[in-house]
């Protein structure tokens, strides 16, 4: 794979209000009859029906790599007013889209987005920024070092949903570091059309949705983030995109059999299929990396959708991809600069990870990927919610990883390996969905029984003390009880906030404090995140009364996690290898009587685990 030249691709402001223009759009040539025009209007003037844009012609040439370029040059003279009251020539804004026209057959297509561009404005308009500021990073961001892939904690998050904007959410950067966790998960931020809308279905991918915020707002939140002991790690969407995606749209409207961008790959689940095969293609995704590594300076990827483009472990879509990336990450961080976030002990912590419900495991055993979702957890949770002893038993073995690798090598490269344990994310209902449900008006507004919330606790317990890497999902620490239709326009296009109110409320004080304890415990406690995960597999002791029992080890640490999902206390026996005396973690402090003293090795020992809740004892 190759980085495009993005020095001649999308807007320029050079001096003197001089801006060019450049763009790639194989196959489109003047030979043919085309013309390629650009209609800009300041962005003060865009709804002023007296003021209509300006209209440029774009040159055609031939670039050696990948064919058909368009490109411009111009002054954006304050003299040359479209109309007397306009803005135009003055700093601020502008916003542009493409024309293409063929002279021969008078076809005209309007309403291009520049797939360059590095910013947006409504709609399927693109933008630029004429005496644009950029971002300068504080001083601490050269310190910064993303967390090792053992240590993360996350919290998912869709910024309008959790602070309206990037400047809301930059606001509560102080609340989820007080909270304890230490990456951030951000869903898409790329360009869409509609206004409330999760993010998948792109048609820009160089920057930041206007409805989010601008690309210093960004660039500010992650430094704020940083500065805070969080990384930051993008979702991105590449193996499908929106049908007014430029390389999409262009050429359907054209009715080309072919198209240099777009068709089928590998699955074809949502949207218009990008094609990996394509050289350019391959590029572009590499060369959208990149960009948000190097401008941005997030510290790593969600990637949504893999199986769209998985087309194996040495095929040319998702693994290339990864491995490029982690290639070109590894380079840099010899070269110093914000790069050197990257350089672990002996690793390269930039994170890769995989949304591939299919096969979860392959994925972080044959590619870069260095984690990934996987939906096994929350299925066993959602059959232990229902009842079921055998799912209690599948959850034991799902909180422990069982089948994953904790490493792998590829090539001379050893990556740490993992996966993401989570109960809630922004494609499920609520969790609390699980133990009832009420209507307002009609399904779309469907709410968990919030009055149930402490059956939530026992699985939260599991979480925080399990193997892999946490997720928290916007608002799950408040006790949060949206349901998500499982299908149809309603998951996607309605607009579900944080209710910031719960905050204060009883049952969201005591999920939240639920939360933090665990997370303290989560970051003082090595074994919780590095250790041995041993899941005691007894039906008759343990599941049959709904008890899940595990211990975390490492090195002199040993934890055991003690968990029941029934409504009543239950007495259950272990035998503790080790003698001494062990402390409740989550009370023994304030209740001395809870911690069990005197404990001998290798006599069974009864102890009571309550109801909805569970127990971490610690020597």
């Amino acid at each position: 794979m190759k980085l495009l030249p993005l020095h001649k691709l999308g807007p320029k402001e050079k001096p003197g209000n001089v801006v060019s223009f450049g763009l790639f759009l194989p196959w489109v040539s003047k030979e043919q009859g085309y013309e390629l025009k650009v209609k800009i209007i300041h962005e003060k003037d865009q709804f002023l029906q007296a003021i209509q844009p300006k209209i440029f012609d774009l040159q055609h040439s031939i670039d050696p790599e990948y064919g058909d370029y368009w490109s411009a040059e111009f002054w954006i003279n304050p003299g040359d007013k479209p109309h007397p009251a306009s803005a135009w020539g003055e700093k601020g804004r502008y916003v542009y889209r493409f024309l293409l026209r063929n002279q021969y057959t008078g076809q005209e297509i309007d309403w291009i987005i520049d797939p360059f561009a590095r910013e947006y404005a409504v709609g399927k308009l693109s933008a630029f920024t004429l005496g644009y500021t950029a971002h300068t990073w504080s001083y601490q961001e050269s310190a910064w070092r993303t967390p090792k892939l053992q240590d993360l904690v996350i919290y998912e998050l869709m910024l309008t949903e959790f602070g309206n904007d990037i400047a809301g959410a930059t606001a509560k950067l102080d609340y989820l570091h007080d909270l304890g966790v230490n990456c951030l998960e951000i869903m898409p931020v790329a360009n869409v059309a509609n206004t409330i809308d999760w993010g998948y279905l792109p048609i820009g991918y160089f920057g930041v949705d206007e409805r989010f915020g601008k690309r210093n707002d960004l660039q500010r939140f992650i430094d704020q983030a940083h500065r805070r002991g969080m990384a930051v790690i993008l979702d991105v969407v590449y193996g499908h995109t929106s049908n007014q995606f430029p390389y999409s749209y262009v050429y359907r409207e054209l009715r080309y059999n072919e198209n240099p961008f777009m068709g089928p790959f590998a699955k074809d689940y949502f949207g218009e299929s990008t094609d990996f095969k394509r050289t350019f293609t391959q590029d572009f995704f590499y060369t959208v990396n990149f960009h948000w590594l190097d401008c941005y300076h997030c510290d790593g990827f969600r990637y949504d959708c893999v199986p769209n483009y998985w087309d194996g472990a040495l095929g040319v879509g998702y693994a290339n991809l990864t491995y490029e990336t982690y290639q070109t990450v590894k380079a840099k961080t010899l070269q110093g600069d914000h790069w050197l976030r990257f350089q672990g002990d002996h690793e390269i912590t930039l994170v890769q990870c995989a949304e591939q419900l299919e096969a979860p495991v392959e994925i972080v055993a044959k590619t870069y990927s260095n984690c990934t979702w996987q939906n096994e957890t929350l299925s066993a949770a959602q059959g232990t919610a229902g009842g079921s002893a055998d799912a209690v038993s599948e959850l034991g073995l799902r909180l422990g990883l069982d089948g994953y690798p904790a490493e792998a090598v590829h090539n001379t490269d050893t990556l740490a390996k993992s996966a993401l344990q989570y109960i809630e994310n922004h494609d499920q209902p609520r969790f609390i969905c699980n133990f009832g449900l009420w209507e307002k008006d009609d399904i779309l507004l469907q709410e968990g029984d919030r009055s149930k919330w402490y059956k939530l606790q026992p699985y939260v317990i599991g979480l925080m003390t399990a193997k892999g890497i946490p997720m928290i999902w916007q608002g799950q620490e408040l006790g949060e009880n949206y349901f998500v239709p499982y299908n149809g326009w309603g998951r996607v296009m309605l607009l579900r906030p944080v209710r910031w109110d719960y905050f204060y409320d009883p049952i969201g004080k005591k999920m939240i404090s639920l939360f933090r304890k665990l997370l303290s415990l989560r970051q003082s406690m090595p074994e919780l995140r590095r250790g041995e995960h041993y899941f005691y597999n007894h039906y008759d002791n343990y599941q049959s009364k709904q008890v899940l029992l595990f211990h975390r080890k490492e090195g002199v640490h040993f934890s055991l996690v003690a968990l029941n999902f029934g409504d009543q206390p239950q007495w259950v026996p272990y035998t503790f290898q080790q003698a001494g005396t062990y402390q409740e973690m989550l009370h023994g402090q304030e209740d001395p009587s809870l911690n069990l003293e005197q404990v001998q090795a290798g006599v069974p020992y009864w102890f009571e685990v309550p109801g909805n809740y569970g127990r971490i004892w610690r020597i």
